[in-house]
């Protein structure tokens, strides 16, 4: 729906002007059937909170995704991609955010704690080593310094056989909440490859200072190369320059609707690629409708969850053993996964040509096949590391979680176009009751003296019939004389009572 069309919903009615309510057409039902191995504890979670299918959803598949995406990437239509997923859910306060993520961490938050008592003694016996190796190498070269032999061979013998400098163990932390890019960049080189960015605060990292305007394009290029498994280059005074290799790093933000319209109005996002890679839904409030009597208990789905997330976190994953290069193997699409990925992707494409239903949002709609096959890849490797292949059953499933994500972006879109369309509205409104002095108004008296962002006639002309479709003005017969002259076009202003 685009935004006259939704304008012309809001007809005038006798009882006077109506307010500029920037309404939302409601979303499609989430897909929960094709959610394949992780449906019965979705449903568990949201038979426990009562919260909208989709937020549990959400925090299932993120949490799935960072499970796996250091044992496989999958096969796409041309290379290999990660099964990394980037989630964006938008709900506001109360919808019981936090209460649905929380059964699907809780695994992960004990495998964190664990590793951490761990790391605290594997760290007092890398103190204990590097003392010593420091001690001998500080005497080399000390020794060598007071030798009056010129010939240094003998020394940079004795160094090698003391070996390398023993490394600090890696970080276990396997999520972070609020980084900057310098900050989840040390973690990586410091820490495990693997990495979750979760937060059910969203907001506090997208208006943090990783998305200020000064760090905002860098933080936004660098997530987009991580979600394509690109190198990370760093260059910093004083650090030199450093590049990590095959790093993965999977994404949850639980944000606000008022946070999200604010980010995803900003054209940065769109046009860097950064929103276009996130699964985003919006789902229809629950508030109101969750009552203790339709609550449903099933902790054996949810157990059996955090079980199968213990088990694949402890399993080790292959990498380089200096660098902590991840060395993912490739997870091949059957026959029948690629014939339909194929046809839906064709599909598609077609819908983004000029005057198609995706056409406005091609950003998004070009990465659906993609993130048909990570979410395929995602299911695989859940139900079992050692796959073979993607069968057909998880890409059908994958394909139409992929397709209510698109759906998703094109609603939001349009909501955005909407949204944009009642504020330049909501503008002229304002400026037509306390500034401007006349009862009756011309589209050239908005070009000239209106509003700066409707200082063109298409935009000044919307923006007057918006206001006439929600009553603020009646538009006056052809001829009418308005201040001296005939006009084709003008309206009459219609004060509030």
């Amino acid at each position: 729906m685009n935004a006259q069309a939704a304008m012309e919903e809001t007809p005038f009615t006798p009882e006077g002007p109506q307010p500029l309510v920037r309404e939302i057409p409601p979303g499609a039902r989430y897909p929960v059937n094709a959610l394949g191995p992780l449906k019965e504890a979705v449903e568990a979670v949201q038979g426990m909170t009562q919260a909208p299918v989709a937020i549990p959803a959400q925090s299932a598949l993120a949490v799935a995704s960072l499970a796996v995406q250091g044992f496989a990437d999958v096969e796409m239509l041309g290379g290999k991609r990660p099964v990394s997923l980037y989630a964006l859910t938008i709900a506001r306060s109360g919808e019981r955010k936090s209460a649905c993520d929380a059964p699907f961490i809780e695994a992960l938050r004990l495998h964190e704690r664990e590793q951490s008592k761990l790391h605290i003694k594997q760290r007092q016996e890398w103190h204990r080593r590097h003392a010593v190796w420091k001690a001998k190498h500080d005497r080399i070269l000390t020794d060598a310094k007071k030798s009056k032999s010129s010939d240094s061979a003998e020394a940079e013998a004795t160094l090698r056989a003391i070996g390398l400098e023993p490394q600090a163990p890696p970080s276990p932390d396997r999520t972070v909440t609020e980084p900057t890019f310098e900050g989840l960049t040390k973690l990586f080189a410091t820490g495990q490859p693997s990495l979750g960015l979760f937060s059910d605060e969203g907001g506090q990292f997208l208006g943090g200072h990783a998305m200020n305007s000064e760090n905002r394009q860098k933080t936004l290029a660098a997530f987009n190369d991580l979600w394509q498994a690109n190198p990370i280059r760093r260059t910093r005074a004083g650090d030199g320059h450093s590049t990590l290799y095959e790093r993965r790093l999977a994404v949850h933000l639980m944000v606000q609707p008022t946070v999200a319209r604010t980010f995803m109005a900003d054209p940065l996002a769109a046009d860097t690629g950064f929103l276009p890679r996130f699964l985003v839904c919006e789902p229809a409030s629950a508030i109101g409708t969750r009552l203790h009597q339709t609550t449903r208990s099933n902790w054996a789905a949810i157990s059996s969850f955090g079980n199968r997330l213990r088990s694949i976190l402890e399993s080790e994953m292959s990498m380089d053993a200096e660098t902590r290069e991840l060395q993912p193997r490739c997870l091949p699409l059957s026959d029948g996964a690629r014939e339909t990925l194929v046809r839906f992707a064709d599909k598609v494409e077609q819908a983004q040509s000029p005057g198609g239903d995706m056409a406005h949002i091609t950003g998004t709609a070009s990465k659906a096949a993609e993130q048909a096959a990570r979410i395929a890849g995602v299911m695989t490797l859940w139900r079992d590391l050692e796959a073979k292949q993607v069968e057909p059953v998880d890409m059908n499933n994958a394909i139409e979680l992929a397709r209510f994500y698109l759906l998703e972006a094109a609603r939001l879109a349009d909501a955005a176009q909407i949204s944009a369309a009642i504020d330049q509205a909501e503008k002229l409104r304002r400026w037509l009751l306390d500034t401007f002095a006349e009862t009756q108004v011309l589209v050239r008296d908005v070009v000239r003296r209106g509003p700066n962002s409707l200082r063109e006639s298409p935009k000044a002309r919307a923006a007057l019939v918006a206001l006439e479709q929600h009553g603020w003005l009646i538009p006056l017969e052809k001829g009418s004389v308005v201040r001296g002259s005939a006009r084709k076009e003008a309206w009459q202003i219609v004060q509030a009572s």
